[in-house]
C-alpha cells in the first residue's frame, strides 16, 4: 500500500510570516494540532515546517511571548521529515520511527506538498491489516471444522 493512498490530502496549512494566534485559530478551525508550513513557490505550495500545538505552548506561551506578536517562523520545526506520495506505507512507519515523528508531510516527485501521513494513519492502517489476518485464521479453523467431521 502507498502512503498516497492513506494519507490525508485535504492538510491544514499556513505560512511563515502569521502570527500564532492567527495558526492556533486555524487548528482551532481545521480542528487539528498541526499546521504544515509551507511556501508558495510558483502556484506550488513546498513543505518549509510543522508547526503544532506544543510548540506553540512549549515554544511561545511557557516563555511568556506574545501569540499576536511572534511569528511561526520563529517557534516551527524546520527540521522535516517528509515522504513520497509513491512510497510504500512500510518505508514511511520505518521513516517515523528513526526519526522519532508522528506527521510527516507527503510530497509529490516536485517537492510540493500534497497532504500529511500522521501515526493515526498508520496505526488504522495496521489495525485493518492485523483484523484481515485473523479472519483468515478464524475462516480457516470454521472450514476445518466442516471438512474434518
Amino acid at each position: 500500500m502507498l502512503v498516497k493512498d492513506i494519507c490525508t490530502l485535504d492538510t491544514a496549512t499556513c505560512g511563515r510570516d502569521i502570527s500564532l494566534l492567527e495558526a492556533a485559530n486555524l487548528m482551532r478551525e481545521h480542528h487539528t494540532g498541526c499546521l504544515v508550513v509551507v511556501d508558495d513557490l510558483d502556484g506550488e505550495r513546498t513543505p518549509a515546517g510543522v508547526l503544532t500545538d506544543r510548540d506553540i505552548v512549549i515554544e511561545a506561551l511557557a516563555l511568556g511571548l506574545d501569540p499576536a506578536l511572534t511569528r511561526v517562523s520563529q517557534v516551527m520545526c524546520t527540521a522535516l521529515v517528509v515522504c513520497g506520495d509513491s512510497e510504500d506505507v512500510s518505508e514511511a512507519i520505518e521513516r517515523m520511527r528513526l526519526h522519532g515523528v508522528r506527521r510527516m508531510p507527503v510530497v509529490d516527485r516536485s517537492g510540493g506538498l500534497i497532504g500529511i501521513v500522521t501515526l493515526d494513519d498508520v496505526l488504522t492502517v495496521q489495525a485493518e491489516r492485523g483484523a484481515a489476518l485473523a479472519g483468515i485464521v478464524s475462516k480457516e479453523q470454521a472450514r476445518e471444522r466442516r471438512h474434518r467431521r
